[in-house]
C-alpha cells in the first residue's frame, strides 16, 4: 500500500513538472503578445473548461502534463500574433521559459529540503586511512578543505564522492584550503584501492571525512542552491558518459523507470515523511534534467526549435534567405516520430526490468 503512494506521488508529481514547463511558455507567450488557443492542465479527455478572451483553460482526465497550444506554433497561419510571425527574439525567450520554470521549480524544491538539514558532513579531511602514501605537505594533511577536484568546484561533501568516483586512476588534480591559503596539488598519483581503518576493511582513496558542521538558516539555503547546480552538473557528465560510451544506452530509463526508482526510495525511507522528502529530492534532480535534456538542439524540442531560429537568422544576414518553414517541419516531425520510438523502446525495457 505504501508503495502504492508513491507510484501515485510520483506520476502526480511528473504532472506538475511537465504542466509548470508549460506554463512557461504561457505565461511568455501572454505577456509578448501571441495567441494562446487553449493552456491545459492534464492529457486526454476534457473533464472541465472555461473560455475566457481567445484562450480556452482547460483541465483533463489524466494528471500527466499538459500543454499550450499557441496559435502557428507549427505553420503560419496568417494571423498577426501568431507565434511563427513573432520576431526571433521572442520566440527564443518563449521557448526557454519552459526549462527556466524547471530549473526554479527545481531550485525551490531543494532549497526547501536543505532547509530542513541541521548539519552536514564537510569535505574537510580529518584523518587518512592506513597505508596512504601521500601525506604531508606536498601531498595531503589533515584539516585540508577540498576546493576542486579535477576542474570541478567542490561545495559539498557529496561533490568528493563525486568526482573522485569519477577519477581513472591516471592521477588527480587537487586545490585544497590549508591554513588559509589555496595549495595546488597537481596530478597526485590517487586511485581507488582497499585499505584499512578503524578495525576494518574499505575499498576508496585513503582519505577520511569525518567532520560534522552545523548549518545556519543562510548557509541551508546557500547549500540547496548549491545541490541545484550539482543537479546540472551531473546531468551534462550523464550526457557525456552516453556520448562516450561510458554508459551504456541500455541504462537509459524513462518515466516507468524513474516512478519504479521513486517508489523504490521512498518505500525503503525510515519513515514516510523521510520518504516524501526523498522523493521530492529526486523529482527536482528530475526536473533540473528534464530542463537540461529539452534544450539539446534537438529537432523537436525546443532547444532543436532555436537552433533553427538561429540558424535562419544567421542564413537570413547572409543570403537573405530562410529555410522554407515546410521543411523545418519535416524535420520536426521526423525527429519527434524518433523521439516517441526511442521512449516506447526505453519504456519496455522499464518493463522487462522490473519483471525481471
Amino acid at each position: 500500500m505504501e508503495r502504492i503512494l508513491y507510484i501515485l506521488l510520483a506520476i502526480i508529481l511528473f504532472g506538475v513538472l511537465i504542466a509548470i514547463h508549460e506554463f512557461g511558455h504561457f505565461f511568455t507567450a501572454k505577456l509578448l503578445g501571441v495567441k494562446v488557443n487553449e493552456f491545459a492542465i492534464g492529457m486526454g479527455p476534457t473533464l472541465w473548461s472555461r473560455q475566457k478572451g481567445e484562450t480556452l483553460y482547460s483541465l483533463r482526465a489524466f494528471p500527466v502534463g499538459g500543454f499550450c497550444a499557441m496559435e502557428g506554433e507549427d505553420e503560419d497561419t496568417g494571423d498577426p500574433r501568431a507565434f511563427s510571425r513573432q520576431a526571433g527574439w521572442k520566440k527564443i525567450i518563449i521557448l526557454c521559459a519552459g526549462s527556466a520554470m524547471n530549473i526554479l521549480l527545481g531550485l525551490l524544491i531543494t532549497v526547501v529540503v536543505f532547509l530542513g538539514i541541521s548539519q552536514t558532513r564537510a569535505p574537510v579531511i580529518t584523518d587518512f586511512a592506513q597505508g596512504f602514501q601521500h601525506q604531508g605537505e606536498t601531498g595531503l594533511m589533515a584539516g585540508d578543505r577540498i576546493l576542486n577536484i579535477d576542474g570541478h568546484a567542490v561545495w559539498m561533501y557529496s561533490d568528493v564522492q563525486t568526482y573522485l568516483s569519477r577519477n581513472d586512476g591516471q592521477g588527480i588534480d587537487l586545490i585544497v584550503e590549508r591554513d588559509g591559503a589555496r595549495v595546488a596539488l597537481d596530478d597526485l598519483p590517487m586511485s581507488r584501492m582497499r585499505y584499512s581503518y578503524d578495525g576494518g576493511e574499505y575499498e576508496g582513496f585513503g582519505l577520511m571525512f569525518n567532520q560534522v558542521d552545523d548549518l545556519s538558516i543562510p548557509q541551508r539555503m546557500a547549500l540547496g542552491c548549491a545541490q541545484s547546480v550539482n543537479f546540472v552538473r551531473l546531468v551534462w557528465m550523464s550526457l557525456g558518459d552516453l556520448v562516450t560510451g561510458r554508459v551504456a544506452v541500455s541504462q537509459l530509463s524513462g518515466v516507468i523507470g524513474v516512478v519504479d526508482v521513486v517508489s523504490e526510495m521512498g518505500a525503503a525511507s525510515e519513515s514516510v515523511a523521510m520518504g516524501i522528502q526523498n522523493v521530492f529530492y529526486f523529482m527536482a534532480l528530475i526536473a533540473v534534467n528534464l530542463a537540461v535534456m529539452n534544450m539539446l538542439p534537438i529537432p523537436a524540442l525546443d532547444g532543436g526549435r532555436i537552433f533553427f531560429i538561429l540558424l535562419n537568422g544567421i542564413l537570413y544576414f547572409v543570403s537573405r534567405r530562410r529555410i522554407p518553414e515546410k521543411y523545418e517541419s519535416y524535420v520536426h516531425a521526423g525527429a519527434f516520430v524518433l523521439l516517441l520510438t526511442l521512449m516506447a523502446v526505453v519504456a519496455l525495457h522499464d518493463v522487462w526490468n522490473i519483471i525481471s
